[in-house]
């Protein structure tokens, strides 16, 4: 986000998102492996819905949304996989890029 803020190669809307994007899923599995822990009960569409509405829909059919606009400018991902960037984050250890701190 900074760099889009300092940055005059970023025009227009910018998504934050991860280079590679994953289903809800594919990121609880992934978040479940990194914790070892298992990832056995499924949230209940159902419940989901009753608790939020409308925004239930994006959690359950996902969004597959792409930096674009921070690939074109060059911003350098720090991970492309989300298991780095899991394990990074649960270790207290996801620094900066360079290119975030531009």
């Amino acid at each position: 986000m900074r760099a889009a803020l300092v940055s005059d190669a970023y025009r227009g809307p910018v998504n934050a998102t991860a280079p590679q994007p994953v289903t809800n899923r594919e990121f609880t599995e992934t978040l479940a492996r990194t914790l070892g822990r298992p990832a056995i009960v499924p949230v209940p569409a159902a419940g989901l819905r009753l608790a939020l509405g409308e925004l239930a829909d994006v959690l359950l059919t996902g969004q597959r949304v792409f930096p674009a606009v921070a690939e074109r400018a060059g911003y350098q991902f720090r991970f492309t996989e989300l298991a780095g960037a899991l394990r990074a984050c649960l270790r207290g250890r996801a620094p900066v890029s360079a290119s975030a701190r531009a």
